[in-house]
């Protein structure tokens, strides 16, 4: 029986743990968690994540939640893959920098932009800073990989940073710059990328039928 079970919604956030586990290559079960029925409110999954929102990882008996927090767990506990940069490489901050920059700047970024304030929040106030800075630095970064974040190596960070720019571009919530898209279709390309998206959709159409 695997060690690991991921709840998920199919798609959602939920989703980025979903591709993070097809590239580690590890037996893994899927638990699916209905919005719709409100099953994310039930107290057993209360009693997993008490935010009620997926995802949420158990491996044994550790239950990580947040997608980047379990994909930086993933990829440290599952060093044969080589998804992360390990403790004593000195490319592990810029690393960690870019695993923790989507959920940090880049989604209340877009969110904010989506539903904006009545009164907008000062640049000081605001983690990210402002939409265009965020979209800039990102900008640079996918401009410059090559092909991957950190060079040639494929780490938990473009898992983390690729799922947000795919996202993001799907509902026209951020720019299709050039450098975006061609580092998005290079990940596409991944096999374990579109075994993840294939299965979602199919488990979505299973989630609409229930």
């Amino acid at each position: 029986m695997p060690q690991l079970t991921l709840y998920h919604a199919a798609p959602s956030r939920s989703s980025i743990v979903h591709w993070m586990l097809e590239e580690l290559g590890e037996p893994y079960d899927i638990h699916l968690v209905s919005f719709k029925k409100g099953e994310n409110s039930n107290p057993d999954y209360l009693a997993i994540n008490p935010m009620g929102k997926v995802p949420a990882l158990k491996h044994g008996d550790t239950i990580i939640t947040e997608a980047s927090a379990i994909c930086a767990y993933l990829a440290d506990e599952f060093p044969n893959a080589k998804l992360n940069v390990p403790v004593g490489d000195p490319r592990r901050g810029v690393y960690l920098k870019w695993l923790f920059f989507s959920p940090s700047c880049v989604e209340p970024a877009i969110m904010d932009r989506a539903f904006p304030r009545k009164d907008p929040a000062p640049r000081t106030a605001l983690g990210y800073g402002d939409f265009d800075t965020v979209m800039d630095v990102l900008a640079k970064a996918t401009g410059e990989a090559s092909p991957y974040l950190m060079g040639q190596q494929f780490t938990a960070a473009d898992v983390v940073i690729g799922s947000g720019l795919r996202w993001g571009m799907m509902f026209k919530l951020i720019p299709e710059r050039p450098e975006f898209v061609a580092y998005v279709s290079c990940l596409n390309e991944r096999p374990a990328a579109k075994h993840a998206t294939e299965r979602d959709a199919k488990l979505q159409a299973e989630q609409e039928k229930a």
